[in-house]
């Protein structure tokens, strides 16, 4: 292609500022693979220059000439599209403001659509709307020319509803003949909205409206425009698509939107039906949309937190990984309340990405726990973790106290039994995985989309897992509550000490099996002097240890039970300990020398006289409830962390959603599209390395429409004003005095000595070993439920977690006490002469 004229794929290369928001998101469409007719871009630069009402310059002419005949275009009608930088983008539409010129033919009618679509840039509405936003014209005008598809039928897809702002819901607007009428507000046309169904990764229609039709058709000879009639009245009768075709025009206009973003922006899509197939004439982000949530909360902003997600989802998540994460997470914070007999208000998205990472809105949050059970949004923030703040709640009225209640009860009668069928449950569901395993692949592509497809589903409707891991917190906000009340102050620490032993969770299960295991090792001579070689490969661990190891024997055993983990193991590229031992190996020698009967001592201790200072203050009638209450605490906490668990499959996969997976499996998707797709997203995620993590997002709602998000200020590092000295949440009781070790990653946390204070971001299963070793630790993220407040509680060690900003102000090696009673963490000088 020359400077000026650029095909689909130079026009991808050239981005918006040459090719035009419109054109370049039809380029990128069309080598993502989505179905968009052939075009051409004059390049904004060629619109420079140049006077409104001037032709079109005789060297811009002749380039865009010559494109076209070599096309054999000349003889073809076309359309031409205006596509300016900034048009089309997520801040600014140009919807209706600019030109476009249909059913063009001929050379000198194609130089004349140009000149007028460059003007169009000069009208007095186009200025007004460049000025209200901001914007300037300097860059140019590019033009999108395509030839014009025949077109039976056409309108606009919207993959969320704009008007009530459901994000799981997908409107379909069409007509008879070309789509103006439609875009210009002529006619009606028919509606149908459909509406996800996850558990089958479709979306079914779920309402369909026949309107009145205006149509939009070519006018009586080619080149001359297009012009405006009556539907005659036999068609205008019909339904323009069968329920069929408007769900595979719903799949279709779905999986543009995902090409160009996986995290679930809304699109805003023209769709032409040409009597055989359905083709994608244009794509925008939706620019404005409704909030759809709780009556209390449309008054106030959404938090959007870092607060509970930071610990198992340190980094941007795939597009595999979201498409499973956000139905999951979904399902977990929502199913714990509707089994209490609550009405979650449907369609509202509790997880989201924003610069890929995962984000909880802790505004709903904390109103349906307020409002389904009563918990404080205060109590609901301690448990979720975060700097957000609490959400403005009315004081609850009596009969909404006798409501909390009965759901109270509600729900424990009904998890009571849910949790006693999860000791077969869940092992059911791991000899389905290692099942799954251990099957041999499909011979044909089309086979293994069956078994992906039959695997993602099966995932997706396990219910019971999203109950075990989203409602662990049900029972201990109400343990909080009550040991608050009775020792106003400790609440927090007290219970924490009461959580520490009792039956370990998988997690710790995992680490008390690695302290055997380096016991183990300390005994095998050569085992030994193998783990402490710094050449080992630790991959080829079976072919270097003889057969007569117990190390070795004991090692296998642990893979066989603990070998689908990872760290961070949510995300599923992340190489399973089974492909990739090091760190397990390497967390062995590290605790050679371990305590295991130490530390059982300790935690049984710290949970006994919890006990005892509990039962003394409670009232004698209080006490059955605070030990059920403390029972099933126990057990939310340990089957949260039971319900973890991953999948593998190779690198390009974890880069494509599942449906890309399936449609690259039946020949639906070509190899090289979805190959593009895949490095797209890598290099996309790579840059969203490179960005701050912020640790709140606020969406406020203007008028009932969503501003756009802006990060919140990071609360105050110091907030009693004392230099050196931070507060957070505690979670596991105790004080401890000791030197720092600041880690990023659990394999730097391993240099780290026994009676260490472990500093972390966050922490996720993988970091456990580490705590087996550490004197006290402290989380800049997380909350009560956080995984890492849970095995600290375990293993009974001093934790506090939720310190904002430690990391920027704390380096390895300062003296640090921790007093998980208070939730403080103070530096300390060190002793003269020390």
């Amino acid at each position: 292609m020359n400077a000026v004229v650029l095909d689909w794929a130079s026009a991808n290369r050239a981005g918006s500022r040459q090719a035009g928001g419109k054109g370049w998101q039809l380029a990128r469409m069309a080598e993502l693979g989505v179905p968009v007719p052939e075009g051409i871009v004059l390049a904004a630069r060629a619109s420079l220059d140049r006077e409104p009402g001037q032709d079109v310059p005789p060297a811009i002419a002749q380039a865009l000439l010559e494109a076209l005949r070599e096309r054999g275009w000349l003889e073809r009608p076309l359309a031409l599209r205006s596509s300016a930088p900034q048009e089309d983008s997520a801040g600014a539409s140009f919807a209706g403001i600019h030109l476009s010129c249909l059913n063009v033919l001929g050379a000198q009618a194609a130089l004349d659509a140009v000149r007028r679509i460059w003007d169009s840039q000069w009208t007095p509405q186009a200025r007004a709307y460049r000025e209200r936003l901001g914007l300037d014209a300097g860059a140019g005008m590019a033009v999108v020319v395509m030839p014009l598809v025949p077109a039976v039928s056409s309108g606009i897809v919207f993959t969320v509803d704009p008007v009530s702002g459901r994000r799981d819901d997908m409107l379909v607007h069409a007509n008879w003949g070309l789509g103006e009428s439609l875009v210009g507000g002529q006619a009606e046309g028919d509606e149908y909205r459909l509406r996800e169904d996850y558990l089958r990764q479709a979306w079914p229609l779920a309402q369909r409206r026949v309107g009145a039709k205006r149509q939009s058709s070519l006018a009586g000879q080619p080149g001359h425009g297009t012009r405006l009639a009556d539907t005659p009245a036999d068609r205008a009768a019909q339904a323009v698509l069968t329920d069929a075709q408007a769900e595979t025009l719903g799949d279709m206009a779905r999986d543009a939107a995902r090409a160009l973003d996986y995290s679930g922006a809304g699109y805003d899509i023209e769709w032409d039906w040409d009597g055989a197939r359905f083709w994608i004439l244009q794509a925008r982000p939706v620019t404005a949309q409704a909030r759809h949530t709780y009556p209390a909360l449309r008054s106030q902003p959404s938090y959007w937190s870092r607060g509970n997600t930071r610990e198992v989802l340190p980094h941007a998540m795939s597009a595999l990984e979201w498409d499973t994460g956000r139905v999951m997470a979904q399902r977990m914070l929502t199913c714990g309340f509707e089994l209490s007999g609550y009405a979650t208000l449907p369609g509202v998205p509790l997880a989201a990405l924003f610069q890929g990472r995962v984000y909880l809105d802790a505004s709903v949050i904390q109103w349906v726990g307020y409002d389904a059970l009563g918990v404080p949004p205060q109590a609901m923030n301690a448990l979720l973790g975060g700097p957000q703040p609490a959400i403005d709640a009315p004081p609850p009225t009596a009969a909404q106290r006798l409501r909390h209640a009965a759901r109270i009860v509600r729900y424990l009668r009904r998890a009571a039994p849910l949790r006693r069928r999860a000791a077969t449950d869940l092992p059911r569901l791991l000899a389905r995985a290692q099942a799954w395993l251990e099957e041999p692949l499909p011979d044909s592509s089309a086979g293994l989309g069956a078994r992906l497809r039959e695997q993602f589903l099966t995932v997706l409707a396990a219910d019971e897992l999203f109950f075990l891991q989203g409602s662990g917190g049900g029972a201990l906000s109400k343990l909080l509550e009550l040991v608050e009340k009775a020792r106003p102050g400790e609440g927090h620490a007290l219970t924490a000490a009461l959580m520490a032993g009792g039956e370990p969770s998988v997690t710790a299960q995992q680490s008390y099996a690695l302290m055997d295991l380096a016991a183990i090792a300390e005994a095998d001579a050569p085992a030994l002097a193998w783990l402490r070689d710094p050449r080992r490969d630790s991959a080829a661990w079976g072919a270097a240890l003889p057969e007569s190891s117990p190390f070795k024997q004991a090692f296998a055993e642990f893979l066989a039970r603990y070998g689908h983990r990872a760290v961070y193991e949510t995300y599923l590229r992340n190489p399973r300990w089974r492909e990739a031992p090091a760190y397990l190996l390497d967390s062995v020698l590290n605790l050679i020398g371990a305590d295991a009967g130490a530390l059982r001592a300790r935690q049984e201790s710290a949970a006994r006289d919890a006990w005892q200072r509990v039962r003394a203050a409670l009232p004698f009638w209080q006490r059955p409830l605070a030990a059920k209450l403390l029972a099933a605490s126990r057990l939310e906490g340990r089957q949260r962390e039971a319900a973890r668990s991953g999948l593998d499959a190779a690198d390009d996969a974890f880069h494509l959603t599942a449906a890309e997976l399936f449609a690259l499996a039946d020949g639906r998707l070509a190899a090289p599209a979805a190959g593009r797709r895949a490095a797209l997203r890598r290099a996309q995620m790579a840059a969203w390395a490179a960005t701050p993590d912020l640790d709140v997002i606020v969406e406020h709602a203007q008028d009932g429409v969503l501003a756009p998000a802006a990060p919140s200020p990071r609360r105050p590092q110091n907030e009693d004003g004392a230099p050196g000295t931070w507060r957070g949440t505690p979670v596991a009781g105790g004080r401890a005095r000791g030197a720092a070790f600041v880690a990023r990653t659990p394999a730097e946390g391993l240099g780290m000595p026994a009676g260490g204070i472990l500093v972390a971001p966050s922490t996720d299963p993988a970091w456990t070993p580490l705590f087996l070793r550490a004197g006290a630790l402290v989380m800049e993220a997380g909350g009560y439920l956080s995984h890492g407040a849970i095995v600290a509680r375990e293993f009974g060690i001093p934790a506090v977690v939720n310190v904002q900003g430690i990391l920027d102000h704390v380096v390895t090696g300062d003296l640090l006490e921790v007093d998980a009673a208070s939730g403080t963490v103070r530096r300390q000088q060190p002793a003269a002469g020390g």
